[in-house]
């Protein structure tokens, strides 16, 4: 077998998790932008295009000659990994001003989020691991992109779908958290990152619909309440994870780590985007702080990841 066969290899038989890697390198390519980086925010956002393209081609492939495989993968929570990168995706593309492809990128998202969301439902179970949060995720993501669209566009009921799906994504996020298992928190292999990655999300996606002009007066008070407190959620699981990895530390690589780094970046990239939209410029320290560690998680896994896929050539 030569080494691109077994490169090969290596790539199909990738989880639907991978799809976290995606998610990672996508908000780490929106919050280099917001710090003002835009040669290291293109080149992540390239990454992430390229990473989108071979998971998606390597997701039809499995539909069209792989079918049973692809059934049983649609069933898990990792399989709503698919809806997050797309939105990511496509959030930063519109603000890069290529709204065509940011649209035609919502629309697909959605009825990836039809068809999966359903499924993955069906087939919970108890004491579930941090991927169970992955239904918030997904959900927000839809938000996210629906906010930053309408915010741009001649289009109103964009804001009101953003609303929608952000209050859907707080509710599923406490039917999630009611079947997680706290003791991942203590023995994950790197998804237990998305309980706060979760919140994190859904905290800029309410910092999209604080800024929106179509909230004013009690409606927006609310929506800037609910965002801060989500956000304080969000941190806090954060400092809580952070701390259990120093005492419980899991140094070897595993492609769910994919999801601890992608839930880090959304922290740093939803504390400044919080700090931006309810005035709170505090926040601006921390969130940059948070983003650089970010990018250092993400440095360490693709190191992991680049060590693993060499080991499978080799």
């Amino acid at each position: 077998m030569t080494r691109a066969t077994r490169l090969a290899a290596w790539w199909t038989g990738l989880t639907p998790a991978a799809g976290s890697a995606v998610i990672a390198t996508g908000i780490l390519s929106v919050g280099l932008r917001l710090l003002g980086h835009g040669t290291l925010s293109r080149a992540a956002l390239v990454l992430a295009c390229v990473a989108w393209l071979g998971l998606a081609a390597d997701f039809v492939v499995r539909l069209v000659r792989h079918r049973a495989r692809w059934e049983s993968e649609a069933d898990t929570p990792a399989a709503l990994t698919a809806v997050a990168a797309t939105c990511v995706l496509g959030t930063r593309l519109s603000v890069l001003d290529r709204q065509f492809p940011a649209v035609t990128l919502l629309v697909l998202a959605a009825v990836l989020w039809l068809f999966l969301l359903p499924a993955v439902v069906r087939h919970w179970g108890h004491r579930m691991p941090g991927a169970v949060f992955l239904v918030c995720v997904a959900t927000q993501s839809i938000a996210v992109l629906s906010a930053t669209l309408a915010a741009v566009l001649p289009a109103r009921p964009l804001t009101a779908v953003a609303l929608a799906f952000f209050c859907l994504g707080l509710a599923l996020y406490a039917v999630a958290f009611a079947r997680f298992d706290l003791a991942n928190v203590r023995t994950g292999a790197g998804d237990q990152w998305v309980a706060g990655g979760a919140l994190a999300i859904s905290a800029l996606a309410g910092a999209k619909l604080v800024a929106a002009p179509a909230f004013t007066g009690t409606g927006h008070d609310v929506l800037r309440a609910v965002t801060l407190l989500v956000l304080a959620l969000d941190l806090a699981w954060y400092l809580v994870l952070l701390t259990a990895e120093v005492r419980w530390p899991r140094p070897r690589y595993d492609v769910r780590r994919w999801a601890t780094v992608f839930p880090m970046g959304m922290t740093a990239v939803a504390t400044l985007s919080v700090s931006a939209a309810t005035g709170v410029n505090w926040l601006l320290w921390p969130g940059r702080l948070l983003l650089w560690i970010a990018v250092a998680g993400w440095l360490c896994v693709f190191a992991g990841a680049a060590r693993a896929a060499a080991g499978r050539a080799r």
